[in-house]
This record gives structure tokens, C-alpha cells and sequence, in this order.
């Protein structure tokens, strides 16, 4: 009884400082917000005349300009019209040969492969021949050792070859082969067809892996799961049952190319694994209604009229692009920063979101990518479950578990960042970003397990838990933005000049305020976590 009346005096004391730490908090954040906007729309009109990359707009006036910098932006926003319609056409195409023929797997597996090498003729041309090769290969292996114990070092090796190679060569030239094939480089198509072939190398291992493990028998307790999960109790079905499920007839070629080059997530995903795919293929997803589907529609063209808003006004990656950032102070140096990740967030949530909407009408569910605003993340390891959702699922199935999983935590985020990197692109800057996450992760992790081993018995305990951890969000995400920057912006010769601007007389206030204000931020988001838990 007395244990009672001190915990729910306990819960009592919590929620009076909650809402006075929110009287401080949402003020703060309000005049943060506010200083940010007009110093970012007072640095875009000062410098727009000496940036890169800014076009004539449509919003506002004939006279304003809009930042297309960003080249996998412009490219998509200028084909959204084009593949709008083609994306309309093959959904009409594919439901209504499913609808009237009542088609499962293997049915639609030969229609989307149809439908879905129309499409890559005209991104690739000629150049599908390697694309055809490198898979076909890449199936022999699977089929001929999956059964091997050794298996999974092949696919790595094989695939990881490819995946540099594809790079280093630029895709090939016909010539290499005989000038007698040296005419079939002037059918090239219009996209290069090595870029999407990242996310192919990603659906060659994923089917090796799945269908590897078939071999060995499912160790997967249905049972257990939908105790657990919320989503199953639902009704639904989650991600975690569709990769588990037994699709032993659909392991074929057909299954396995259809499975490649799906045309709606062809392009940039989001990722989905073989069985999650094969399994929807023979059943479309029935998660999102029809109205849950429209609503998405609706929030995307949302999003889309925002991200047009922001660039009209806000020139954030021009600057970057331009090098322009090595004229400003560190305050401004700083908002261009942060405006370039929340750009680079818009951006790739609007490319992920566009081809999972036309996935899910075609009756494929993926993994929602960015399911979390950039601005709500308060640890590295929240953050990048967040980002490319997608491709973290891809990681924990197929790298992070038989890599060892949490018991070798600290050793296989190495290789899987520098993989990461790879993936990306060969570049050095983007491995000074993978290794420069990986020392970040290191303190994170340690403090992580520290907090989870700590018991705050009294309320003042609690309380101090909570600013440490506040205090630890404001480092970690401050970490965040320099590997971002170095990653994407600045570059790794860029990062002695970004030292030497913050630490100095002008540089260290600004520093300064950025903990302060990613400390307050912090706590914001305790208190939006805190709002769910308690919906919940």
C-alpha cells in the first residue's frame, strides 16, 4: 500500500514537471523556428545571385526562382508528369488481368515481368544484356551451392565484385567485347542502368539468403510472433510474417527476374525481401484499403506542394552545391546545414513514398521508408532505423544477424557502414562518413547500455537519467549533422576549415547554442514519446 502511494505520488510529481517543462520548451522551439526562417530567407536573397543551380519559379511571381540543385531532384521532378502516366497505365494493366483472370504468383509473376521489361527498355536499351547476365549468374549460384555451408561467403563475393566493378567500368562498353557488338553503345536508353543496379545487387543477395534458408528449414515461431505483435493482433499481417512465410514453389526464374526489375520500386525501392514479395504476389496486400490509399495519395501531393514551397524560398542545397558555405559565418554555416538534411529528408521521402504508392495500388506492400521525421530523432541508431527504413531491414536480415547480431554489435557496424558506403558509391568522402557514424555509434552505445543497467528508484533519479540522456541527444545529434555534412556537403578536406570556424570567438557561441537548442529539442521529443506511451 505504501509502495502504491509513493508511485502514484511519484506519477504525479512527473506529470506537474512535464507541463512546466513544456512552458519553456514550446517557446523556445517557436523563436527557434522563427530566427531560423528569416535568417534563412535573409542569407537566400542576399546570395541568390552567385548560387548554382536555381531556376525561374512558378510560386509567387514570374521573377522568382526556384532550387533545383540537386540533380536526382530536378531529374525526378521533371519525369514526375511522364511517369505518372506510365505508372497509371501498368496499374490499370496489372489489376485488371489479376481481377478478370484471377491470376496468382506465377501469372502475375509473367505479366509484371512484361510489363516491367517495356519499362526497362526504354530506361536502359541495349544495355538490359547485362542486367539479364549478371542475374542469370548470380540464379546459377544461388541454385547450384545454396545448400553449402559456405554459401553465403559466394553470394557476398560474387556480389560485392559486381557492385564494384559495375562502378569502376561505368557500366561497360559494348566494345570491350568485339567491335562488332560496338553499335549496341549508341542504345544506351536514357538512365544508367548500373545506378538502379545497386538496388538489383540487394534483391540478388535477399533471394539467395531466403531461398538458402528454405533449404535449411524455417526456425520461425508463428505462434510466439503474433502474441507479440500489434500488428497481427489486428488482424493484419506484419513484414516480419510475409518474409517468413513458406513459398517453396516460387523460388523459379520467372518468380526471381519478376522479383528484380518490378517496375514500381525498380528505380529506388523502398526494399522488400523474396518472400515478402513472392508472398504478396500470390496475395495482394490488403493492409491499406482503398481509402487508406488514397489518404497516402493525398499527403504525398501534400508533401510535394511543401518541398516546392521550401525551394522557392529557401536555397539550402545551392548553397551547398555552390561552395558558398565557405563565406558565411558559423552561424549561417550552421543553418545551411541543418536546412540541407531537412532538404535531403523531403527529398528522398517524396522519390520513396511516390514509388510505394504506386506499389501498394499495384497490391505490393513495402517497408515504409522515413516513417519518422528527421527532426524527431535523438540517437543514431533511432535515426537510421528511420531513414531508409527499408534498406536498415535489409541490413539486420542479411548482414546484422549472421554477422552475430547485438553479441558483436561494437565489431559488425564496420562492416556493415562500409558496405553502406560502397553501396552508395565509390567515393572517399562517403567512407569517411560511413566510419565517422561508426566512432559516433561507439559513446552511444556504451551510454545505451549504462542507462538500460541504471534503475532511478526516486524521483529526483529519474529526473537526473532524463537530463543526461537530453544532454547526451544534444552531442549525438550534433555528431550527426557534422557526419552529414562531411558525408554530403563539405566533404572530408572540409572538416579541419569547419573546426577552425566553430572554435573561435565568433564560432563558440554559435556552438554553444546548437547544444542548447538540440538539448531542448531533445526533451521535446521525450515529451512527444512520452504523449504516445501514454495514448498507447
Amino acid at each position: 500500500m505504501l509502495n502504491e502511494t509513493k508511485m502514484k505520488k511519484k506519477k504525479k510529481m512527473q506529470a506537474y514537471f512535464s507541463k512546466g517543462e513544456l512552458m519553456v520548451l514550446i517557446p523556445y522551439a517557436i523563436a527557434f523556428y522563427v530566427f531560423i526562417i528569416r535568417r534563412s530567407l535573409q542569407i537566400s536573397h542576399d546570395h541568390f545571385s552567385k548560387l548554382y543551380g536555381l531556376r525561374p519559379g512558378w510560386l509567387f511571381s514570374p521573377q522568382s526562382l526556384n532550387d533545383v540543385s540537386d540533380a536526382q531532384w530536378r531529374n525526378f521532378r521533371s519525369n514526375l508528369p511522364i511517369l505518372t502516366v506510365v505508372f497509371t497505365l501498368f496499374a490499370v494493366l496489372a489489376n485488371t488481368f489479376r481481377t478478370f483472370f484471377n491470376l496468382k504468383a506465377r501469372g502475375m509473376s509473367i505479366l509484371w515481368l512484361f510489363i516491367s521489361f517495356i519499362y526497362l527498355f526504354y530506361l536502359h536499351g541495349a544495355c538490359v544484356i547485362f542486367i539479364l547476365s549478371i542475374a542469370s549468374l548470380n540464379f546459377l549460384l544461388v541454385k547450384s551451392f545454396a545448400r553449402r555451408n559456405y554459401f553465403p561467403f559466394l553470394l557476398w563475393i560474387f556480389n560485392i565484385f559486381f557492385l564494384i566493378f559495375n562502378r569502376v567500368y561505368e557500366g561497360y562498353s559494348f566494345s570491350i567485347f568485339g567491335q562488332h557488338w560496338a553499335y549496341l553503345d549508341n542504345f544506351r536508353g536514357t538512365f544508367r542502368w548500373h545506378i538502379c543496379f545497386n538496388f538489383v545487387i540487394l534483391r540478388m543477395i535477399s533471394f539467395g539468403y531466403d531461398y538458402h534458408w528454405a533449404q535449411q528449414g524455417s526456425h520461425f515461431d508463428h505462434e510466439k510472433h503474433v502474441q507479440r505483435c500489434h500488428v497481427c493482433k489486428s488482424g493484419k499481417l506484419c513484414y516480419q510474417i510475409q518474409q517468413e512465410r513458406n513459398i517453396s514453389e516460387n523460388y523459379t526464374f520467372a518468380m526471381y527476374l519478376c522479383y528484380l526489375v518490378y517496375a514500381p520500386l525498380y528505380i529506388s525501392g523502398p526494399i522488400i525481401s523474396f518472400n515478402a514479395f513472392a508472398s504478396q504476389l500470390e496475395v495482394p496486400q490488403n493492409n491499406y484499403l482503398r481509402r487508406d490509399v488514397l489518404w497516402y495519395g493525398l499527403r504525398w501531393i501534400f508533401s510535394l506542394l511543401l518541398m516546392e514551397l521550401m525551394t522557392h524560398i529557401f536555397y539550402y542545397n545551392a548553397f551547398a552545391v555552390s561552395g558558398m558555405w565557405k563565406l558565411l559565418s558559423p552561424l549561417d554555416v550552421f543553418i545551411i546545414g541543418y536546412g540541407v538534411l531537412n532538404f535531403m529528408w523531403l527529398k528522398f521521402f517524396l522519390i520513396w513514398r511516390y514509388f510505394r504508392l504506386w506499389s501498394l495500388i499495384c497490391g505490393i506492400e513495402a517497408p515504409e521508408n522515413m516513417p519518422r521525421c528527421v527532426n524527431n530523432c535523438h540517437n543514431l541508431e533511432t535515426f537510421w532505423k528511420n531513414w531508409h527504413a527499408s534498406f536498415n531491414k535489409w541490413l539486420v536480415r542479411y548482414m546484422y544477424i549472421p554477422l552475430g547480431g547485438s553479441q558483436k554489435k561494437l565489431y559488425n557496424i564496420w562492416a556493415i557502414f562500409t558496405f553502406v558506403a560502397v553501396w552508395h558509391d565509390l567515393e572517399w568522402k562517403l567512407l569517411s562518413w560511413a566510419w565517422l557514424t561508426c566512432l559516433f555509434f561507439i559513446p552511444e552505445m556504451v551510454v545505451k547500455s549504462a542507462a538500460d543497467s541504471f534503475q532511478a528508484e526516486s524521483a529526483f533519479g529519474g529526473f537526473l537519467v532524463r537530463e543526461l540522456r537530453a544532454f547526451a541527444g544534444s552531442i549525438t545529434i550534433t555528431c550527426l549533422m557534422i557526419a552529414n555534412l562531411v558525408g554530403y556537403v563539405i566533404g572530408p578536406s572540409g572538416v579541419n576549415w569547419l573546426m577552425s570556424q566553430f572554435l573561435t570567438r565568433e564560432g563558440l557561441p554559435v556552438l554553444g547554442g546548437m547544444f542548447l537548442t538540440f538539448y531542448v529539442g531533445t526533451k521535446l521529443m521525450f515529451q512527444i514519446s512520452d504523449a504516445k506511451q501514454r495514448k498507447q
